[in-house]
């Protein structure tokens, strides 16, 4: 069986959001400094040693994060149809930097959302 190389790689964005039909606090306008982990499985080393370059991640992270920073969850186009939950921003976030970076031997395995220390969901596709 071959072996399979995982990276990460870290950021945080600052964003409210409200949690329309939740009956508690959350249906409130309120906000988080939201972190981020993004997982990238690489099945294939160039001749440097790396799977992918942790510029290369960190750039579509960061790009893909500043879209969201500052803003209201609610107002932006991707979740005019859904709650921005935890677990709708890591499925947002998933599918936008595997447009970016999946290729034949790199693809984005799971991206982990923390709203505050110790609360948090992921997305994967299995």
């Amino acid at each position: 069986m071959p072996g399979v190389y995982e990276i990460y790689v870290k950021d945080h964005f600052a964003a409210a959001h409200v949690l329309k039909g939740y009956d508690g606090n959350c249906s409130n306008m309120h906000g988080h400094n939201w972190i981020v982990e993004a997982y990238i499985q690489c099945t294939k080393l160039d001749h440097l040693g790396m799977g992918i370059d942790f510029m290369d991640v960190k750039s579509a992270v960061t790009d893909v994060l500043s879209k969201l920073d500052h803003t209201t969850l609610n107002d932006l186009p991707e979740f005019c149809n859904m709650n921005p939950t935890s677990e709708n921003v890591a499925k947002i976030l998933y599918t936008q930097l595997s447009r970016r970076l999946n290729t034949e031997h790199i693809t984005v395995t799971k991206v982990m959302v923390f709203e505050s220390p110790g609360c948090g969901s992921s997305y994967r596709e299995v």
